[in-house]
């Protein structure tokens, strides 16, 4: 079982910056791979990026790279999202995800879910 708890959202101007940081509780976190999800209102939830559980591989969507980078400390059992140059379109809610020994970019990999973060980016 692992328990996950987002946190860092918040209310930014465009081109500004955020970071996420995802707490997860449970003693084998380096073996799960940890990826972000966000949801807009309105639209079905989508994936951002992921890192492999030793950290060594990473994937982003497209609509982030370059952008957005996650990163994890194994030994804080963290993951972050390191958010630079943000857009209004990267308003939603940001979920934090779980999955063990597997790499993958679709949500129903995915078996354990913290509860969102709010990022909300003005023009």
């Amino acid at each position: 079982q692992v328990r996950l708890v987002e946190s860092g959202g918040g209310l930014v101007v465009a081109g500004g910056s955020l970071r996420l940081s995802c707490a997860a509780s449970g003693r084998t976190f380096s073996s799960y791979t940890m990826a972000w999800f966000r949801q807009a209102p309105g639209k079905e939830r989508d994936f951002v990026a992921y890192i492999s559980w030793s950290g060594g591989s990473t994937y982003y969507a497209d609509s982030v790279k370059g952008r957005f980078t996650i990163s994890r400390d194994n030994a804080e059992n963290t993951v972050y999202l390191q958010m630079n140059s943000l857009k209004p379109e990267d308003t939603a809610v940001y979920y934090c995800a779980a999955a063990r020994m597997t790499l993958s970019f679709k949500s129903a990999m995915y078996s354990y879910w913290g509860q969102g973060t709010q990022v909300t980016v003005s023009s």
